[in-house]
């Protein structure tokens, strides 16, 4: 079976030769000085990336009743001191100024600081654009109907969180980009992020009771430890490890770029992009009977990561036009344009790309007006109109956790970091983020149980 992966333009400029810069941290503390311990605002409203509705829909910015409001700090400032903090120290033709290191990778810890998870939670906040840190955050027992998660991993989601770092969300996208439990507000200071996956160790009432021990995922904010309701949560299935339930958010993406592209048996596919998304959609649409599927990406590395899940790559130069269906992730311009030169009469085009801020040109008087293409974006925040009556959230992100059994995806999780350093990581991958895919960042365990692993914390191949 053919399958093919387009990536765009912007790959190529990632790729031209830049080190991946590493700042040294230094190791987590155990716990906070008491007079140092305050309480991180309350979280807003709960939405990821446009009209997404999390799991759980409380009113939308509405405080919980049991927790008091707190007084937001001014823009810029501090509500606590922090740990950690990574920003760019300087720019030369539009890339960050800073200290290289020998490897991209994640290195291990030093000492046993970092193996311990500390007293006081932390999460990880967007300062300002380009600078992050870990601060305290909220510590509270769970309320009947809640859950309290340790986390195990979470991930970075290279595209949408990148833009956020930056500070590149439009104005008029600051309500729709608002993401499940974020505290603060574009463009900072903000805690960001959607991808967590931990252990219940607490719960109140029944449901709850009933998850103790589970492991489960949540579209939560990069932090150690965290209550929210039992119903945000999703138990993981049978046969897939903590380490590989990391890509669930971006599976469900994938799954719901599916459902707009309508892919059928026998049809002619291109996806443009072999990042995470990209490759997934391929994956999920090479495994329909009698399609001939091309992952396109203009890094001849990715050839290694489409062979390992048994799909073809190609470089632009060579991708079969005349395609049904085209899909494009690669998040640049150029490799747009590059999807619409492969469209058949009367093909499709569905764009997973957001751009943030970023002006795009697209040459529509060519090909695209004579062919009758079609050009539909695709966003995870909502279901397609013909799904919405069976489909709800909850279940879509069930089916994502469910497809990730395949031992094969562990080769999207392209690096593995400390919490500790993830500061210095966002800064990297805004960067420069040439080769990245899914980037897991690790938590310290509770001090009693650091020398043991956790029995659900499966290693992923990758």
């Amino acid at each position: 079976m053919a399958v093919r992966t387009i990536v765009g333009a912007a790959e190529a400029a990632n790729t031209a030769g830049r080190q991946s810069p590493w700042v040294g941290i230094p190791p987590l503390h155990s716990g906070l000085p008491a007079r140092l311990r305050k309480t991180a605002s309350p979280p807003g409203s709960c939405r990821r990336g446009g009209s997404r509705e999390p799991l759980t829909l409380p009113p939308a910015r509405n405080r919980p009743a049991h927790r008091p409001a707190t007084a937001r700090p001014p823009r810029g400032t501090l509500s606590a001191p922090c740990y950690h903090a990574a920003s760019i120290i300087g720019r030369s033709k539009g890339f960050a100024q800073v200290a290289p290191a020998a490897s991209s990778r994640c290195k291990p810890c030093n000492g046993d600081q970092d193996d311990k998870m500390p007293d006081t939670p932390l999460a990880f906040w967007t300062v300002r654009p380009g600078h992050g840190e870990l601060r305290p955050a909220a510590h509270r027992p769970p309320a009947d109907g809640e859950v309290r998660v340790r986390n195990l991993f979470s991930a970075v989601s290279r595209g949408t969180e990148a833009l956020v770092f930056r500070g590149e969300v439009p104005e008029s996208e600051y309500a729709r980009m608002r993401a499940p439990f974020q505290e603060g507000d574009f463009p900072g200071p903000l805690k960001y992020g959607y991808i967590g996956v931990g252990v219940v160790e607490d719960g109140r009432g029944a449901v709850a009771e009933a998850l103790r021990g589970r492991t489960v995922f949540c579209l939560h904010p990069h932090q150690t430890q965290y209550v929210v309701p039992a119903s945000a949560v999703v138990p993981l299935p049978p046969g897939v490890p903590p380490g590989r339930a990391v890509l669930a958010a971006n599976m469900e993406t994938a799954i719901n770029a599916c459902w707009d592209g309508m892919p059928a048996v026998g049809d002619r596919i291109a996806v443009v992009g072999a990042g995470v998304v990209g490759t997934l959609v391929a994956w999920l649409c090479a495994r329909i009977p009698g399609t001939a599927v091309e992952l396109i990406d203009i890094d001849p590395a990715r050839a290694a990561l489409a062979a390992a899940l048994g799909l073809r790559h190609r470089q632009p130069m060579q991708a079969s036009a005349e395609c049904d269906l085209v899909f494009h992730a690669s998040g640049h311009p150029a490799g747009l344009a590059s999807a619409l030169e492969l469209c058949a009469q009367e093909a499709r085009i569905v764009e997973l790309s957001w751009y943030g801020r970023q002006q795009v040109a697209l040459a529509l008087g060519g090909a695209f007006h004579a062919r009758r293409l079609t050009l539909r974006s695709s966003q995870v925040g909502g279901l397609p109109p013909a799904r919405t009556p069976r489909w709800d959230h909850r279940r879509r992100m069930e089916l994502a956790l469910a497809l990730l059994v395949d031992p094969a995806l562990d080769a999207l999780i392209s690096g593995d970091t400390a919490f500790a350093e993830l500061p210095a990581l966002l800064r990297r991958l805004s960067e420069a983020p040439a080769g990245a895919l899914c980037e897991r960042i690790h938590y310290p365990k509770p001090a009693a149980t650091a020398a043991t692993p956790d029995p659900g914390d499966a290693p992923c191949t990758a």
